[in-house]
């Protein structure tokens, strides 16, 4: 599936296939359960987006300060499908935890940066996700967010 053209999460896991959707519908009932109430769901970049709304982060992505700030995604590609966990992207700390909390329960982790892919529901480790998700309350990453920015930019300076 190329990206998206879906203007909702509700149109989004209507165009997928009935076992995509299935799949999909599982691992975000997962992240749900677990987000802190002040991140939001909706469609972000042709995928189901959770991310911090303008609201709550004014100055928003600062790839792009329109889009709100990204914290996780979900995502069906053409041939696997995706989850993208932020949190473990810009944390060297909360990548090794989710990494060995994923060995541990001896499922094969197939991990970019950020994108966890796969081909199945049973190639997840739904009791990771979930709590990767909960690990990082939207403040805590908003702080996390900005002190990687503030170094990014004395970096720059240098």
């Amino acid at each position: 599936m190329a990206t998206s053209k879906a203007t909702t999460v509700k149109a989004y896991l209507a165009s997928l296939p009935a076992d995509r959707r299935g799949a999909i519908e599982s691992v975000r009932k997962v992240i749900l359960a677990n987000l802190d109430k002040e991140y939001e769901e909706g469609m972000q970049y042709g995928m189901i987006g959770y991310y911090v709304p303008h609201s709550v982060f004014p100055a928003g992505y600062h790839c792009d300060p329109k889009q709100p700030l990204p914290f996780a995604g979900l995502a069906s590609q053409k041939n696997y499908m995706s989850i993208y966990l932020m949190c473990t992207y810009g944390s060297t700390e909360h990548a090794a935890w989710f990494k060995e909390a994923w060995a541990r329960t001896g499922k094969r982790l197939d991990m970019g940066k950020s994108c966890i892919r796969f081909k199945k529901l049973d190639d997840v480790a739904l009791d990771v996700i979930g709590e990767a998700i909960a690990r990082v309350p939207a403040r805590a990453y908003i702080a996390h967010y900005e002190s990687l920015m503030k170094s990014m930019a004395a970096k720059k300076k240098k």
